[in-house]
C-alpha cells in the first residue's frame, strides 16, 4: 500500500502532493549555530529564516523534525520527509545519491584548539594528536584523508580520530581537555570564538571552501526547482543579504549554482565565505 502511495505521488509530482496534503515534512539537525540551532525550545537561525520564507510562499504548514545528522539523509531516501533543510556540504559523492538545491551558504574547515595550547599552528602539527569532529559529517572523510597523508609522509598520524554525534559535543570535549583539536566549519568556529572569547583559537585551515545547500531526493526535481526559484527571489530582493548580515555579520559571496549540475561545474573556491570573519 505504501509503495502504491509513493508511485501515485511520484506520478503527479511531489510539489503537487505537498500542496494537496497541506504540509511539508522537513528534517533538520538544529546543532549548527548560526545556521540552525535551538533557542528557548525552538529551532532558529539563518537556515530557519530562509526556510520560513520558502514555506510561506508555498502556502502549506511546516512540519519540522530536529534529528541527529546521521539520520536525516537516510530518512530522506526512506521517504520519511520531503526535504532536508539543514546545512549539508555539497560533495560529488553526495550528489550521486541526492539532489541539492541552490547553495544557501558556504564554509571552510578549520582546526580549533584551546587558546592556551601553542603546540598546533599547521595541519602537520596534528601528528600524534587526538582530533575530533562529528560522525558522518563532511569533515570526517577530510580528516581521514589527511591522517593518511600524514602517515604516508612518515608521520605518526593522529593518535586518535574521535567522532561525536553532534558538533557541540566536540566543543565540550575540547574545553575539557579530552581532545587536542577539533575540526569544524568556519561559521560555527566564528560563533564559538565570539561566545567564549579567549578560550579557543583557530590554529589552521584546510584551505578549501564548500557550498552548503539543502537536499531533496534526486527524482523530486519539481520541489527542488521550486525551492531554487525561491532562493533566487530572496537573493534578488536582498533578503538573503539581510539574513546573512543578521546571523553572520557579513554577506556571503555565493555563486548561483544549482543542484548536481551546479556542484559538478562550479568553481568551488570562488563560492565561499571571506576569511576575515574568524
Amino acid at each position: 500500500m505504501q509503495a502504491c502511495a509513493r508511485h501515485s505521488a511520484a506520478s503527479r509530482g511531489l510539489l503537487s502532493e505537498i500542496r494537496a496534503r497541506g504540509t511539508i515534512r522537513v528534517a533538520t539537525e538544529a546543532a549548527f549555530e548560526p545556521f540552525e540551532f535551538v533557542e528557548n525550545g525552538k529551532i532558529v537561525g539563518y537556515g530557519k529564516d530562509v526556510l520560513d520564507y520558502v514555506v510561506a510562499s508555498l502556502g502549506v504548514r511546516l512540519e519540522q523534525a530536529n534529528l541527529p545528522f546521521q539520520g536525516v539523509l537516510p530518512g530522506l531516501l526512506a521517504h520519511k520527509f520531503d526535504l532536508v533543510a539543514t546545512s549539508v556540504s555539497m560533495t560529488t559523492e553526495r550528489a550521486k545519491r541526492y539532489g541539492f538545491t541552490r547553495p544557501v551558504g558556504s564554509a571552510d574547515d578549520v582546526v580549533v584548539v584551546r587558546a592556551s595550547d601553542r603546540r598546533i599552528s599547521t595541519l602537520d602539527d596534528l601528528n600524534a594528536m587526538v582530533v575530533a569532529t562529528q560522525l558522518a559529517s563532511f569533515e570526517q572523510p577530510v580528516l581521514e584523508e589527511h591522517n593518511g597523508r600524514l602517515k604516508a609522509g612518515g608521520g605518526a598520524g593522529y593518535k586518535e580520530l574521535r567522532l561525536f554525534t553532534a558538533f557541540p559535543e566536540t566543543h565540550l570535549a575540547l574545553a575539557a581537555g579530552q581532545v587536542d583539536a577539533i575540526v569544524i566549519a568556519s561559521p560555527s568556529a566564528a560563533v564559538l570564538l565570539r561566545k567564549v572569547p579567549g578560550q579557543y583559537r583557530i590554529a589552521a585551515r584546510f584551505g578549501h571552501t564548500t557550498p552548503i545547500a539543502w537536499v531533496t531526493r534526486r527524482e523530486d526535481s519539481d520541489l527542488r526547482s521550486y525551492i531554487d526559484s525561491r532562493i533566487d527571489a530572496l537573493r534578488n530582493n536582498g533578503t538573503l543579504r539581510r539574513l546573512q548580515m543578521k546571523w553572520f555579520g557579513f554577506e556571503m559571496q555565493m555563486q548561483g549554482q544549482s543542484g548536481i549540475g551546479g556542484l559538478m561545474n562550479s568553481p568551488g573556491a570562488d563560492s565561499g565565505l571571506p576569511h576575515r570573519y574568524v
